[in-house]
């Protein structure tokens, strides 16, 4: 989704072009966003590969459009505790070494079980809100009831075709394209410290305004080669805090997808974000303040830059 100055539309970006698709209606029927050919897919994708050869219509330089989140979903699954490393980290810093019990003998531990949760187990799953996503290259205002705010790089899968109950064999047959998330959260707020029996509190924790930034741009599933291949990598002020391969999931995004379409009915444009590498702020010991600048990217899916400012400055509004 990009805007020219005169509102949004759904654009086709080729190397570093942008076509407005609602220029090309003998090719394409109308279409002003994304959301409107996610429920398409199967239709249109053919159609795009097609246009990408041909360029016909009316095309713009990237550099002189605003880039918008790349869909508005009406529902956000999202998968925690799904990297095996990051699961490891949080191990040793949520155990209490007593007994002569070692950093190295808690790892081990925490592995035996990631290996028999992934064997056996089921993913962990919970939903987030539309209202906390923002741009790939948007300010985004910490809130100052809180000073733990934290990042977690994320591969999301994008929902194109209507999925409920699907067996794992199908579930990618059901994503149309991918794209990035930093999936903000503020650590403090996690668990409810007043009724522990309840767990945790996704809800405060993860959907401030801007908490979400996404895209840039949506990569149909046809251009990823390997989706275990795929590098996340996400740099804090230039320095880098997260750096894994997409393989290190404990369930991979099929698994992921075909267990959310269980229990929900997955429409197109919905997200499926498959949970954050080893390496947030909890793990260094340092949390987002304002004026840093996080630089996150997926391999083959572009890349994001967020700055973060101060809460009296409502960089969401």
């Amino acid at each position: 989704m990009f805007d020219a100055g005169e509102g949004p539309f759904a654009g086709l970006l080729v190397g570093s072009d942008v076509l407005d698709l609602a220029s090309i209606p003998d090719r394409l029927a109308p279409v002003r966003t994304t959301l409107e050919l996610l429920r398409q897919w199967d239709d249109v994708v053919a159609v795009l590969d097609e246009i990408t050869e041909t360029q016909p219509g009316s095309w713009l330089p990237l550099d002189a459009l605003t880039v918008l989140p790349p869909v508005t979903p009406g529902q956000i699954v999202q998968a925690g505790a799904n990297y095996r490393t990051h699961v490891l980290d949080l191990a040793v810093k949520h155990t209490e070494l007593s007994g002569g019990r070692t950093v190295e003998q808690v790892r081990a531990e925490a592995a035996v079980m990631m290996d028999e949760r992934a064997r056996t187990g089921i993913p962990y799953l919970f939903s987030g809100l539309s209202s906390a996503i923002t741009g790939a290259y948007d300010d985004v205002a910490l809130p100052g009831y809180s000073d733990q705010h934290d990042w977690e790089l994320e591969l999301v899968a994008v929902i194109g075709r209507p999925a409920y109950r699907v067996g794992r064999d199908e579930a990618l047959d059901h994503v149309a394209c991918y794209t990035i998330a930093n999936d903000l959260t503020t650590r403090d707020l996690v668990f409810r410290r007043d009724m522990p029996e309840i767990g945790s509190d996704w809800l405060r924790a993860k959907n401030a305004p801007g908490f979400l930034p996404l895209g840039p741009y949506l990569v149909p599933a046809s251009q990823i080669l390997d989706l275990a291949d795929l590098q996340l990598t996400l740099r804090l002020n230039g320095d880098v805090m997260q750096d894994e391969l997409a393989k290190d999931m404990l369930f991979d995004v099929a698994s992921l997808v075909s267990h959310a379409s269980q229990y929900v009915a997955l429409a197109p444009g919905d997200l499926v974000l498959t949970g954050s590498p080893a390496g947030n702020g909890m793990h260094w010991g340092r949390f987002l303040r304002a004026g840093d600048v996080i630089e996150a990217g997926i391999s083959g899916l572009g890349a994001q830059r967020t700055t973060f400012v101060s809460p009296t400055q409502e960089a969401w509004a």
